[in-house]
């Protein structure tokens, strides 16, 4: 890299001509740049509304490349568009001291950009770099072939990081020819530079996107069709397991994760599957878990393309998750929904299918062979507080719909989620990422709710139990996801 001064440039203050450049002339100096070339700024001059459209263009160019790598429905989140500006911040710093350094007395006859001039080339670096850097990272999703085979498992994920890193090595390679001597301006390129690689990676904005659930029949409707296990669907169901826990993404480093598992076991009534998948996509979207959740519910209507939800298929895909978090500071989330019994079993149903029924001690089993050192564990059932004292540990929270003597209320064939899954993950933990506080906010929620819907045998209350052990890795999960939201 030349450290030569560019000196066929604009002139600093008042010589800069007023005259306002063409936009294809922004484009054509940006994609040298993009390039390695040196931009010719002679009489470049970027005024706000340069700086406005590019930054317009750029951030349309976001909106659409990520609705373009969703196939289902979903909605645009406004308020994404707020999130995400800090690197935009320090780039327009860095051009200042870029710029600042180099109207020192002994430099005054040099030419050189301006401060707006610098930050509209890097605009437009950038803009020229998105579109056919965001069109080879889709192009990566829709081609690789599912589930990935091990040596290409990492390949979208490799585009993306080195769209990152050519994005953030260009932008450091114009401001560093603008600089003549090491000192601050090196210094804040270099900090630039680090930080446009790096924040994506470990604190990344939300998206523009969020999916929403397709439209759903009305609960008056009659329940879905009886489940006919043909040849298709089984062979199909053979391949479902191993193809979700392939798409499960590794831990990051450094990055506190959470790893996520729904599981419906109770075929016969929709309001599980419904609250199964509800739970599934809150986790990928509020929770940053996308690539981090396996979702297994008995339910006719997935029983080719979601993966049964047995013990056999939980013990599996826990083991399969703890070989790909960081066992020292990744979250497991578990959230169980269907009916409960007094004696701790939770009800399975899949006619004419015999499935069995997980107890709290099985679970518990499961998680300590895993190793999983910490525990985020829901139990949406009747009597589900006599899951508590099985399943509560140093590194463990767990959180019930009702106490070990009491029905839960909601999970009858005219729900469409039950009372505590609503207020817990339709309402509290869209507004928190704290399970705690979310928690405590539906108990009496929960209890206001069941005595105008007349229950009669009595507050559900619902319990929590919080080991110590886990507070830190929350809490940790809890800022990160907290300096993501707008």
């Amino acid at each position: 890299m030349s450290d030569d001064i560019d000196t066929s440039s604009e002139t600093v203050g008042p010589a800069q001509s007023s005259a306002v450049t063409p936009f294809a002339r922004w484009l054509r100096e940006g994609a040298r740049t993009a390039v390695f070339m040196r931009p010719r700024t002679e009489g470049l001059q970027a005024g706000p509304s340069t700086l406005l459209m590019l930054l317009v263009l750029l951030v349309l160019c976001g909106i659409g490349l990520q609705r373009w790598a969703i196939d289902e429905p979903a909605r645009f989140d406004v308020t994404a568009i707020a999130s995400g500006w800090l690197t935009t911040v320090l780039t327009v710093g860095s051009c200042w001291v870029v710029a600042r350094s180099r109207i020192s007395a002994a430099e005054q006859r040099l030419q050189a950009p301006a401060t707006p001039t610098l930050f509209g080339l890097l605009l437009a670096q950038e803009l020229v770099l998105a579109l056919p850097l965001g069109l080879v990272y889709l192009a990566a999703l829709q081609w690789a072939p599912e589930p990935l085979p091990d040596e290409v498992d990492a390949w979208p994920e490799a585009v993306w990081m080195l769209s990152l890193l050519w994005i953030a090595l260009a932008a450091a390679v114009v401001l560093w020819r603008q600089t003549s001597r090491p000192g601050r301006a090196r210094l804040a390129i270099v900090l630039n530079a680090t930080v446009t690689l790096m924040l994506p990676v470990a604190a990344p904005a939300p998206p523009y996107w969020v999916l929403v659930e397709p439209q759903r029949a009305p609960l008056a409707a009659a329940q879905a069709p009886a489940f006919i296990p043909s040849q298709a669907i089984l062979e199909a169901q053979v391949k479902a397991l191993p193809a979700a826990l392939d798409r499960l993404q590794p831990a990051r480093p450094g990055v506190v994760d959470l790893y996520a598992i729904t599981f419906g076991p109770y075929a016969e009534e929709d309001v599980f599957s419904r609250e199964a998948s509800l739970v599934s996509e809150l986790m990928r979207t509020r929770f940053d878990a996308r690539q981090r959740v396996v979702q297994l519910q008995n339910h006719s209507s997935t029983a080719g393309d979601v993966p049964w939800a047995t013990p056999l298929n939980l013990q599996r895909s826990i083991e399969r998750i703890a070989t790909l978090m960081n066992l020292d500071e990744d979250i497991l989330f578990i959230h169980l929904t269907s009916h409960g019994a007094r004696d701790g079993r939770l009800a399975a149903s899949f006619e004419p299918l015999a499935i069995d029924e997980v107890t709290p001690q099985q679970l518990a089993g499961w998680l300590d062979a895993a190793g999983i050192r910490y525990r985020v564990i829901s139990i949406s059932a009747c009597y589900s507080g006599s899951w508590i004292e099985p399943l509560a540990g140093p590194g463990t929270l767990v959180m019930t719909a009702a106490d070990a003597l009491h029905t839960s209320y909601g999970c009858g064939r005219k729900s469409e989620l039950t009372f505590f899954g609503r207020a817990m993950y339709d309402e509290q933990l869209r507004h928190t990422h704290s399970f705690e506080a979310a928690h405590a906010a539906v108990r009496p929620l929960i209890d206001q709710r069941e005595r105008e819907a007349g229950k009669t045998d009595g507050y559900s209350n619902p319990q929590i139990s919080v080991g110590a052990a886990i507070r830190g890795p929350l809490l940790s999960l809890e800022q990160r996801l907290d300096a993501m939201s707008p």
